[in-house]
């Protein structure tokens, strides 16, 4: 502890700080309370954030939220070659999810079966997924990693 104490002071002595002036200081702990409330999940009033924030902090605020909202505008048109896949997937899921609830209920013949379907369904994902990619590489962009 006292090791830290000392690296902190040196560092301190290295690279002084200025200290914030009273209106920097009550600026600061607004942001903080605005940050903590949108971390809750609370709504941020825009007039709040305009008090706050320097215009050119709202105006890069603001061409986020655009960004996102042309995003999540994109996200909604997918493609139905993806909606396929998708269900496939969810159907994967559900089975799985049966067999492993057999299973840790002892009914092991029943489980068995959830799980070859699972499986089965499975490889029938995986052949839509390539079919779809071999038609169409742009799809690609849709997931969050690699297909390869």
């Amino acid at each position: 502890m006292a090791f830290r104490k000392l690296l902190q002071e040196r560092i301190e002595k290295a690279n002084p700080r200025r200290k914030l002036t009273i209106e920097e200081v009550k600026r600061l702990a607004k942001l903080e309370t605005i940050a903590d409330k949108h971390r809750r999940g609370e709504n941020v009033q825009n007039r709040q954030l305009q008090k706050w924030l320097s215009k050119e902090e709202y105006a890069q605020l603001e061409y986020d939220w655009k960004e996102q909202l042309e995003l999540r505008s994109e996200l909604k048109d997918k493609p139905s070659d993806l909606m396929r896949y998708e269900e496939k997937l969810r159907e994967v899921t559900f089975n799985y999810n049966r067999a492993e609830g057999y299973s840790s209920k002892g009914k092991h013949n029943t489980a068995k079966t959830f799980y070859n379907k699972s499986e089965s369904l499975c490889e029938d994902a995986l052949e839509i997924l390539q079919e779809i990619l071999h038609y169409d590489n742009s799809l690609r962009v849709w997931f969050d990693r690699d297909i390869s």
